[in-house]
């Protein structure tokens, strides 16, 4: 397993070693969903995973 930060809560998270790029991981503490963007070794890159709200013409 991998640990990582959540960086709203700072509450460590779980990564399982074969994590891929383009994952979403979601933090346990406060459901934050991140994605993640690199992965080297025992460190992984994320971002948080932004929602692109849909647009009806509007």
């Amino acid at each position: 397993m991998i640990l990582t930060t959540c960086p709203d809560c700072l509450a460590e998270i779980e990564i399982y070693e074969d994590v891929m790029v383009g994952e979403i991981v979601e933090c346990s503490d406060c459901g934050l969903e991140l994605e993640v963007e690199k992965v080297e070794g025992n460190q992984v890159e994320m971002q948080r995973l932004s929602i692109e709200k849909e647009d009806w013409g509007e």
